[in-house]
């Protein structure tokens, strides 16, 4: 018995191959080198993921704006061209209050009409910034340049007499919303309407196993919020399948002064319906004074208002 003993102690104790050792060590390294490419692979890749509309083709036959906007090409100072359109409502008390809106990321401005003159029926004037790379502008996405093109879009539009600039909404959907977030943040706008908005699109890095810091375009809405002080209006689906319904109600508890309404609807079918849509932004611009010539008759409710601090 005590020989066996003797026996297994000895086994126990011989030293392991070679190969042994190479593999406890060849195999973490290989782990490694793998995440390390992922997150190489994610870095260059992300301006792709986060700006899809500027790889699409540019169209080859140049279109011009709907009928009653006006095409205007902000330059930047390092010379790339942005386009702009513009759009007044006839006749209306001067100086008017004015949207500036921007729009999701698979999206142009191109598509953007009906909502542009769902602004001009209420007595706004409305400015509507491609960003770079998208359709006709030049250059190529970041947050850093749509950034600075929105401000100069937003110095643009005040510097005319006809727009009252202590009356200036801005409106985005989706990534847009994170876009007029980081406008609000160099240009404070009486009100602000967000659609569909993440908290921030470094919040999204965890979903692909890589660290916030990696994020080129971090867009922090959450930030922004929690430092501005105007009402702030947060749309949201219930059922968001892009940027989940947590995303807004986070949002809504950070902003000073919010109102949240939050629909039966994902992400790329909202609003489910248009006529609580607009009826929601027009009772929440009213209550901001933001009256542009809204008929304040049959104000209702939609799905799920929440009305904050």
């Amino acid at each position: 018995m005590s020989r066996e003993q003797g026996d297994d102690t000895v086994a126990d104790t011989a030293p392991r191959p070679r190969w042994y050792h190479r593999r406890a060590i060849v195999y973490p390294c290989l782990l490694a080198l793998g995440y390390v490419g992922w997150c190489g692979v994610l870095f260059f890749t992300q301006t792709a993921m986060v700006f899809p509309g500027a790889m699409q083709p540019r169209p080859h036959t140049p279109r011009p704006p709907p009928s009653g906007f006006e095409q205007v090409w902000l330059v930047a100072p390092t010379g790339e061209r942005v386009e702009t359109w513009f759009s007044s409502p006839v006749g209306g008390v001067v100086p008017r209050p004015a949207v500036i809106y921007a729009h999701g990321n698979a999206e142009f401005i191109d598509d953007q009409e009906y909502r542009a003159r769902q602004y001009l029926r209420r007595g706004f004037s409305v400015l509507l910034p491609e960003y770079r790379g998208y359709g006709y502008s030049d250059g190529q996405p970041s947050q850093a340049a749509i950034t600075a093109d929105f401000v100069r879009a937003y110095d643009w539009l005040v510097a005319r007499p006809d727009i009252d600039r202590s009356r200036i909404v801005f409106h985005g959907k989706s990534l847009g919303g994170a876009v007029a977030a980081a406008l609000a943040e160099e240009r404070p706008p009486a009100a602000l309407i967000l659609e569909s908005t993440c908290v921030s699109v470094a919040s999204f890095a965890a979903r692909y196993g890589v660290p916030a810091f990696l994020c080129r375009h971090p867009f922090r809405t959450d930030r922004t919020l929690r430092r501005l002080d105007v009402p702030v209006l947060i749309f949201h689906g219930s059922h968001d399948e892009i940027i989940p319904v947590s995303h807004g109600r986070r949002l809504r508890d950070l902003a000073r002064r919010a109102t949240y309404v939050e629909m039966d609807a994902g992400h790329n079918d909202f609003p489910p319906s248009e006529v609580d849509f607009w009826r929601e932004i027009d009772t929440f611009l009213l209550r901001s004074g933001m009256s542009g010539g809204i008929d304040e008759a049959g104000q209702g409710s939609a799905v799920g208002r929440e009305t904050g601090r």
